[in-house]
């Protein structure tokens, strides 16, 4: 039994039961024993492996990616060069090894990285000390500059609401106690969120009210002050997708959601369309949802992979092995899709409309 497990049940015998986003919030959270909080969860010794932990190529390239953006836009000076959940610094890190051959772009460069963890801070700081990074809690805090802004698995782990369908009104579901045992519920019957005209009786609705309100701010900023975004992270591009999503990942395997609170990690897909949709309502450009292995295609990941093969023929297999997991379809190359979005009509690199998906 761990001692945050001990503190929602506090809270849930106090107040009743709570949210799946309020769950997700103090698991992931909590200033004492949130998983994001007290640790490092990447790479072999942790829970998960993101796509820069798995080779360098994929921060190079989005490296490049942000630099050409920024090059078609003038090449700003100076302008917030911003990373969403870096993690241990891994993917900024490789970006700007590439990025920094492009004349100006490491010079103009106010680097900002959104993060609210001390452990992860620290190795931030270790990956990127030498390009004076600053950090902010939130996305609100960064100074108004021209943006340029990449976020790579970073939305799915952001608080989501569940809602199902019963009887033709929509209730939440909630963890509640049972027997002393952490457990789900539903609600009464909500009124705030409306019931889709289609819906199935049982069917579960996500909704992620902080993912949105991000997606504005990115929109605003990029609207008011120019530049672009990249998104990247597992997810759905469909109108309104259904389906529980929420999973727990402990040691590289899925765990149950409320076995031990603040020792496994929690996310959920990310509804890409309602991300856009916010952007654009601020008056951000969208640009379409291509997927992971599409982009990283047209940006020459394969003709990368045969440079360091060449640079390093011992490596060959473990290149080979690192390009098929970031760009095929039956790993990441499919599930995982980008978003780009900008707040003018100069098109982003790799998103053209004839590319496809």
């Amino acid at each position: 039994m761990t001692a945050l497990r001990d503190i929602i049940a506090q809270q849930i015998e106090a107040n009743g039961p709570m949210s799946v986003a309020e769950y997700m919030t103090l698991c992931l959270t909590h200033p004492e024993h949130g998983y994001y909080t007290t640790r490092d969860p990447l790479g072999r010794g942790g829970d998960f492996t993101t796509a820069p932990e798995i080779s360098q190529m994929f921060g190079e390239l989005i490296g490049l990616w942000l630099a050409q953006a920024w090059t078609d836009r003038g090449a700003p000076s100076p302008f917030a060069l911003v990373e969403l959940g870096p993690g241990r610094g891994t993917l900024m890190a490789d970006a700007l090894r590439a990025a920094e051959r492009v004349q100006g772009f490491a010079e103009a460069a106010e680097l900002w990285l959104v993060e609210m963890s001390p452990e992860l801070r620290k190795k931030q700081w270790e990956a990127l000390g030498k390009y004076e990074p600053r950090w902010a809690d939130s996305l609100s805090d960064v100074p108004e500059k021209p943006l340029f802004l990449v976020a790579n698995e970073f939305f799915d782990a952001l608080p989501i609401r569940q809602f199902e369908t019963r009887d033709g009104a929509l209730c939440e579901r909630v963890v509640g106690l049972a027997s002393g045992k952490l457990t789900m519920g539903l609600s009464p019957p909500v009124t705030e969120e409306s019931l889709p005209n289609d819906a199935e009786d049982g069917v579960i609705i996500e909704t992620c009210p902080a993912g949105r309100s991000i997606a504005s701010d990115i929109g605003t900023r990029l609207k008011k002050n120019g530049g672009a975004a990249l998104i990247i992270d597992y997810g759905h591009n469909t109108p309104t997708p259904r389906g529980d999503t929420l999973q727990a990942v402990k040691d590289h395997a899925y765990a149950d959601i409320l076995e031990e609170p603040g020792l496994a990690d929690l996310t959920a897909h990310v509804d890409f369309q309602t991300l856009a949709e916010a952007a654009e309502t601020e008056g951000a450009t969208v640009w379409g949802i291509r997927s992971q292995g599409a982009l990283l295609d047209w940006l020459g990941i394969r003709v990368r992979a045969a440079m360091l093969a060449k640079a390093s023929p011992e490596r060959e297999e473990e290149i080979r092995a690192a390009l098929d997991r970031l760009t095929e379809p039956d790993q990441m190359g499919t599930l995982f899709k980008t978003l780009a979005l900008s707040g003018d009509d100069i098109e982003p690199p790799g998103f053209s409309e004839e590319l496809g998906a």
